[in-house]
């Protein structure tokens, strides 16, 4: 009786210790927080025509509109890897510019973007509007959470959503 016990407590142990690890390893996730944002991205050959940008967002029955604080765009250079295996890149503009509108939540459901804003010699840029589903994804592996992302281009022809 005592030997069965024993192994009976054995069995039981393993069994519930085991069922605590669903992975072998963990997996580590960056501890960084989704910022809830329409990002506009002004195309190169249309900077010159921009001299302000304004931007309304529709999602899910609630606006958000505020004018765009514009920085310079830029784009990674692969500097290449040492033989101890650490690599690194660099920055360059690229010639457009970056704009961000601050939503209080971002979903998938399908939203409205118009931007309007005044020309580099004053005058009234045409009024842009695009409807679009903002993508979802899992950059870090699906352990780590779904990242929604609503990105646009603006150019001369009109708003586009972001590849």
């Amino acid at each position: 009786m005592r030997k069965s016990g024993v192994i009976l407590a054995l069995i039981s142990t393993t069994a519930l210790t085991s069922g605590c690890y669903y992975y072998p390893y963990e997996t580590p996730c960056p501890a960084i927080a989704q910022a809830s944002v329409v990002s506009v991205t002004v195309a190169a050959p249309y900077v010159p025509q921009v001299g302000t940008l304004r931007l309304k967002a529709c999602q899910d029955g609630v606006c958000t509109e505020d004018a765009l604080e514009l920085r310079q765009g830029s784009v990674s250079i692969d500097q290449g890897c040492r033989p101890d295996g650490s690599c690194s890149a660099t920055v360059s503009p690229d010639g457009t510019m970056i704009g961000m509108l601050f939503l209080d939540s971002l979903t998938e459901s399908p939203m409205a973007v118009t931007a309007t804003g005044t020309s580099s010699n004053g005058s009234a840029l045409p009024v842009r509007t695009l409807d679009f589903r903002p993508r979802g994804d899992f950059p870090y592996g699906e352990q780590c959470g779904r990242f929604v992302t609503a990105s646009v281009v603006l150019d001369a022809g009109g708003l586009r959503q972001a590849p």
